[in-house]
């Protein structure tokens, strides 16, 4: 403190202790503020926690914290007649409950600062992005946001005055740590410089209810998102370092998470190139919002656009995941959106207390995948007696035979090509490039185009030429009418991994499909392909066989055995390669997924659980 009344050149208007008041200002909901209460409040050992929280609400809000890891969300209407409320999750990260959860830890005091007559300003603040935490002090982070005070009015000084009431009624002779938002932190410093009177009371104090939140609902409601949150709990719980909660290390662990459940799930696989783009494209999306680390929005925006909605969705669901939760508890759970949310049959408009830097929360269009009540569930629903296609599947697979038909004789008609020199005929034009390579010998250039006789028949296309065997599921079956080919196929076994009642979900390893349909025995028991080396070589053999056009078109990554040419010579058929490196790799992968079913009557349902 200065030496006398007109000594003001001593005091430090930058500390954040005044008295026996020591302020910590926080960013709320961000977790970096969180750890910094945390360390804190074990290092100081303050007598007294004084909290920007409401006083009205203590009990509930120690009430949610004793239910911890469990998340709670406390609801209170806005005003007593509108249907209208205000919801409040109480969560790990967030360095409000932080501070009152370590409070009750070292046995201190909890003062509520906030007042109960009037609701919390709601303040639209663009904070720096908190990680920068990790690499500057916490009292410079301080120091830049306060060079540029933001602008008050009457509701702010309200608020500020009665929480400087709070703190000036403390006890003189304890330490107090102030924990409060930085962007009331002039405000509050500057109410306390005046004895301030009481605020008044609430007129009508509104009854405040505890719910659970359903585990599905978690990524939409919470400030951080829950995979983040769970570090931070399992860090309170094992004292682990806190390099273990680097924001960017646990996006990378998020990131690489989703990669492999995606891999599990779709049998895809990402490249070094989605890897970087993904970084990229991420980075950029933080900047346009002036963010040093990207949201989960952001993330599950970039896996969108990089991967596809498979890769986003699977982010999404482990970015959301929350192990404590489970979808029922001791008080009433229900599902909530950040807008609304239905409670003992009433439906509530919901607004946040503290209103999130960032706004936006799952994507658009990002189609929820049905999950099973009890494990087993959907599996227990196959009636075993038939299996049959999903039609729209059978459709994308038909226009992709006749494109690769196409593709096939596009690239012969290519290799059957010649160029020479112009004599005495123009043959079929004027080849411009060969020309103008050539200008210095002074002749013209022209094309021949050699046709390629009779159309392609069969077409075999590999995925994976099965060196692990890891293909065990083997089917044949027949086109159900004249425009539908017959189908063998070679996959994942679809039973073992249900995505709906009687519905599984498979991995093509390689399949065959010919016209007209009806006519092919099973190509898995047939004793004419045996002497075959793999399931691709049996296909392509069957190809040859069933093919009533001279062309075979064979899509592998790598050419069949010249002994193969010898056995479609002796039935008079032609092998045309196409290597899959020319075809679309977004449109190999949309083919590759099958569902079967195991009835007809699955496909009048099927479309609300296929993705």
């Amino acid at each position: 403190m200065p030496d006398g009344p007109d000594d003001i050149s001593a005091f430090d208007f930058s500390s954040l202790t005044r008295g026996h008041i020591t302020y910590v200002p926080v960013v709320p909901g961000r977790m970096e503020f969180a750890l910094e209460v945390r360390r804190r409040i074990l290092e100081d050992r303050p007598a007294v926690v004084a909290i920007e929280l409401p006083g009205w609400l203590r009990q509930p809000y120690i009430d949610a914290i004793a239910r911890l890891p469990r998340l709670t969300v406390i609801v209170y209407p806005e005003d007593p007649e509108s249907d209208r409320a205000i919801y409040v999750v109480v969560e790990p990260a967030d360095p409000f409950i932080e501070a009152l959860r370590t409070a009750r830890e070292i046995g201190a005091e909890a003062l509520f600062t906030e007042p109960d007559s009037i609701d919390r300003p709601h303040l639209q603040e663009a904070y720096p992005d908190s990680h920068a935490l990790r690499s500057v002090p916490y009292q410079a982070y301080i120091d830049a946001y306060r060079v540029h005070p933001r602008p008050r009015n009457d509701e702010i000084e309200s608020h500020a005055a009665a929480m400087a009431w709070r703190l000036q009624g403390s006890d003189p002779e304890k330490p107090v740590l102030a924990v409060v938002s930085l962007n009331m932190l002039d405000a509050v410093l500057d109410a306390m410089e005046l004895p301030q009177e009481r605020p008044a009371r609430r007129k009508s104090p509104q009854e405040a209810e505890l719910v659970h939140p359903h585990p599905d609902c978690l990524a939409q409601i919470t400030s951080e998102m829950p995979y983040l949150q769970e570090r931070y709990e399992r860090f309170r719980l094992q004292g682990d370092a806190a390099n273990f909660l680097d924001r960017r290390r646990i996006q990378f662990d998020l990131l690489r998470e989703a990669e492999k459940d995606y891999e599990a799930q779709t049998g895809d696989r990402l490249a070094h190139w989605h890897r970087r783009a993904l970084a990229r494209y991420s980075r950029n999306l933080a900047h346009l919002d002036q963010q040093l680390v990207a949201s989960l929005y952001d993330l599950t925006t970039a896996a969108r656009a990089v991967v596809d909605d498979n890769y986003a969705w699977e982010l999404w669901r482990l970015a959301g995941a929350w192990p404590w939760q489970q979808e029922s508890a001791e008080i009433p759970t229900t599902r909530i959106s950040a807008e609304e949310m239905w409670i003992n049959t009433r439906r509530m408009k919901l607004r946040r207390r503290l209103p999130r830097m960032k706004r936006r929360l799952m994507p658009r269009g990002l189609k929820p995948r049905p999950k099973e009540k009890t494990p087993g569930e959907w599996a227990s629903q196959i009636d075993g007696s038939a299996i049959c296609s999903y039609p729209p599947e059978d459709l994308v697979i038909e226009e992709f035979g006749r494109l690769v038909k196409q593709k096939a004789k596009s690239l012969v008609s290519e290799e059957l090509t010649r160029v020479e020199p112009f004599t005495t005929s123009m043959l079929d034009g004027v080849d411009m490039r060969e020309t103008i390579r050539n200008w210095f010998e002074g002749k013209i250039y022209v094309r021949r185009h050699e046709r390629l006789s009779g159309n392609a028949g069969a077409v075999v296309i590999i995925f994976d030429q099965d060196d692990d065997d890891r293909y065990d599921f083997l089917t044949t079956w027949l086109g159900e009418h004249q425009n539908e080919s017959d189908m063998a196929f070679y996959s994942t076994q679809p039973f073992s991994h249900m995505v709906g009642p009687g519905i599984g979900r498979a991995e093509y390893g390689g399949l065959m499909l010919t016209l007209p349909p009806r006519r092919m025995y099973d190509v898995w028991k047939d004793p004419d392909y045996d002497f075959a080396e793999s399931h691709s070589e049996r296909l392509l053999l069957a190809a040859l066989d069933y093919s009533l056009e001279r062309h075979v078109v064979y899509v592998a990554a790598k050419p069949p055995r010249t002994i193969f040419k010898s056995v479609a010579a002796h039935l008079g058929r032609n092998i045309l390669y196409v290597p899959t490196g020319q075809l679309s790799p977004s449109k190999l992968k949309r083919i590759r997924v099958v569902h079967v079913l195991d009835s007809f009557a699955r496909r009048q349902t099927a479309r609300d659980y296929l993705w």
